[in-house]
């Protein structure tokens, strides 16, 4: 089968969306699949190129912003583009949209003209989106999802939902399509903590490692881990790992420096960019990994921490997808509640025993999430749009 994948930019680092889609191609050739990318050109020198290639736009004034927030946008109005968009349509079987901006607007049109099957996968919500500019407006996410809808979602055959919570939330927008809650997937990797607790492990005067992991962003909502120090018993002794990078890196700092200035904290907070090795890494020797985004479709950096025996405490939303990973209400709690998030803390550093066992029960329950399985059932939802087609 001849899979088209339509994206802004393939390439861009730190974007979780083109991290996916790379990985989801990857797994979807090694299957037998034949995947070719329409997308904007490889932002680096000398970097793989997809196989129909549109030049970058550039947004006037905005661009910086743009940049630090790691999205790229391909052009996809001019003659040129209207023909490589074209050309590439006309090779698929299926055509596959990763997102909902102009190019992919443009490509659903010329799709449904040449008769070709359109699916695509809900990547990000319009929150994701109106956080980073500053508007937090119920009204006007609504109006944007509307605006999606009309502009992609209806022309498509088939949705992808990584999460339940996509699929209920989409489900509301009466969009004519048919959905399938499908994740995005998960590398297997091994778990590397070791099976038996280390010898200090129940030492009272040890360092708890508290691990987050995400970009330093208003959705992912870092303060509420740092004012839930003020409430948790043992914050003398929790050392917190913030790994990731972004606009709110500074504030993040601050608010850190003004916990450790009023002896709220014993340890420094760490504030640091890791490698995927290094995450793992950091992953197998936390005692906690929280996830407190009130924005979420997935939560793959969770995901890929649990693989590695660390009990999440995850953040609970109206929008967020994560929390159907929790195994129970103990690793659940209210968004920006940090009174709640602090009792969740304590309770699981207080019963070492109890969250070393659960630990390696959300090793096991990452295992359905494999992304060979996501793989697979792709393939399904592709061959479905191709014979409804037929």
């Amino acid at each position: 089968m001849k899979i088209l994948f339509v994206i802004s930019n393939l390439y861009v680092k730190g974007n979780g969306m083109s991290v996916s889609a790379r990985r989801t191609i990857k797994e979807l050739r090694l299957a037998g699949q034949e995947v070719r990318v329409l997308s904007g050109a490889n932002p680096e020198p000398n970097g793989p190129e997809p196989e129909y290639k549109l030049e970058l736009f550039k947004f006037p004034i905005f661009q910086p912003i743009i940049d630090h927030n790691g999205f790229c946008f391909a052009r996809s109005y001019t003659k040129k583009d209207l023909q490589v968009m074209e050309e590439a349509i006309r090779w698929a079987d299926v055509v596959h949209v990763e997102e909902f901006f102009p190019l992919h607007h443009r490509v659903v049109l010329i799709a449904k003209r040449l008769g070709k099957p359109i699916t695509a996968t809900y990547h990000i919500h319009p929150e994701n989106i109106l956080y980073q500019i500053g508007i937090q407006n119920r009204h006007i996410s609504k109006l944007m999802l509307k605006y999606w809808k009309q502009r992609v979602y209806k022309y498509c055959d088939w949705i992808q939902c990584p999460t339940e919570n996509v699929y209920d939330r989409l489900m509301r927008y009466h969009i004519n399509a048919n959905f399938k809650v499908i994740s995005n997937g998960v590398i297997p990797e091994a778990c590397t903590r070791p099976l038996t607790p280390p010898e200090n492990y129940l030492d009272e005067n040890r360092p708890l490692n508290v691990l987050y992991i995400g970009r330093f962003s208003v959705e992912k909502d870092q303060p509420t881990l740092l004012e839930a120090m003020r409430y948790s018993r043992f914050n003398k002794r929790i050392q917190l790992h913030f790994a990731g990078q972004g606009p709110r890196a500074k504030a993040l700092k601050r608010m850190a420096d003004r916990l450790m200035k009023e002896g709220v904290l014993k340890y420094e907070p760490v504030f640091q960019f890791h490698t995927h090795e290094e995450l793992r890494d950091l992953a197998a020797h936390a005692d906690l990994a929280i996830h407190c985004a009130t924005i979420e479709v997935e939560g793959l950096s969770i995901m890929e921490a649990m693989q590695q025996a660390v009990v999440p405490v995850i953040a609970v939303g109206r929008h967020t997808g994560t929390p159907q990973f929790a195994l129970d209400r103990r690793s659940k709690f209210p968004k920006q509640n940090p009174e709640a998030l602090a009792k969740r803390i304590d309770y699981w550093l207080s019963h070492p025993q109890e969250r070393w066992e659960m630990g390696f029960k959300y090793v096991e329950s990452m295992k359905q999430y494999d992304i060979k399985e996501s793989a697979k059932q792709l393939i399904e939802m592709f061959e479905e749009a191709v014979r409804g087609k037929g």
